[in-house]
């Protein structure tokens, strides 16, 4: 492979021994009390609305976005109208190319590998009157990011937006946890399908763990950069990974390294995780009701 800024390998090894595990500390923050929030599958902190997450329901679902905060409180909720949920399956927050905040959907989902092509929703993130409880607002300005893999059709559930570049990223989840890694272009454009770059390829290794399959260990299902851009976070149904990205450090080094393997609860379904405001700490959901809130904190 290609050694480049972008280009990263991650080799685990079937028995997860290569990660170690990182001491750390679940919570239990608070149980989303908006049941239409059911399948809650990507998860990102609000930029432009501090305290805030933003979350979407997977397929069938209907164009909206939630943002709720951490007492699990729904603050309001957006239609992206004209938008189609044919698959929604991760939410990224960072910067568009003007540096202003912004909300990235990802309808990436490919379970039986029909799409031709996948889409990501721009929207600019939106400003939240501090006085607004479960308000129900329209959304019409929006972008409308069309992509197709280089190699194939893929399933994917993980989409990053690097925190300062503002680069679209795409991990693809297979069962064997053999995973692609692809990059969208730098400068994004809504009048072509644009093609994605494929940069890595890595393994996700089986973990036994009562109350999961091996094979649930294998599966990605969310990712996200830190918002100081030092570290990035990968989720499967049983475990969260964890790699150090240094200051002069390209993906390719940092990714060689030995990863932190985070313990998470015993979830129903993980499926979206992010990083808080300060990146000291881990915020994940669940799909299925009564869909859980958790902060995971890292001990000294």
């Amino acid at each position: 492979m290609a050694r480049s800024a972008l280009a990263f390998l991650i080799i685990l090894c079937s028995s997860g021994a290569l990660a170690e595990d990182a001491p750390s500390k679940a919570t239990l923050v608070a149980k989303l009390a908006d049941t239409r929030i059911n399948e809650s599958s990507g998860l990102a902190i609000g930029r432009r609305n501090p305290g805030i997450f933003w979350t979407l329901n997977d397929s069938g679902g209907g164009p909206f976005v939630f943002a709720f905060d951490d007492k699990g409180g729904t603050r309001a909720r957006f239609e992206i109208s004209g938008a189609a949920n044919f698959d929604w399956e991760d939410i990224a927050s960072g910067p568009d190319a003007e540096g202003k905040p912004s909300l990235f959907l990802g309808d990436i989902g490919d379970n039986l590998f029909i799409r031709p092509e996948v889409q990501v929703y721009q929207i600019e993130e939106p400003a939240l009157e501090s006085a607004a409880t479960s308000a129900e607002i329209k959304i019409s300005q929006f972008k409308n990011l069309r992509a197709a893999y280089p190699d194939g059709r893929h399933n994917a559930e993980s989409l990053l937006c690097h925190p300062q570049t503002g680069r679209l990223f795409i991990i693809t989840k297979t069962n064997d946890g053999q995973c692609g890694v692809y990059a969208f272009p730098s400068t994004l454009r809504t009048d072509i399908i644009m093609k994605l770059e494929s940069v890595a390829s890595f393994q996700i290794p089986t973990v036994t763990r009562p109350g999961k399959r091996p094979i649930d260990n294998c599966m990605s299902t969310g990712a996200c950069f830190s918002p100081d851009a030092t570290r990035i976070v990968v989720s499967t149904y049983s475990s969260l990974y964890q790699w150090t990205l240094g200051p002069v450090q390209t993906l390719t080094e940092a990714f060689a390294q030995q990863p932190l393997r985070i313990v998470q609860p015993l979830l129903l379904q993980n499926e979206a995780v992010c990083y808080s405001a300060d990146g000291k700490s881990l915020w994940i959901t669940s799909e299925r009701l009564p869909t859980p809130l958790y902060r995971i904190e890292f001990e000294k």
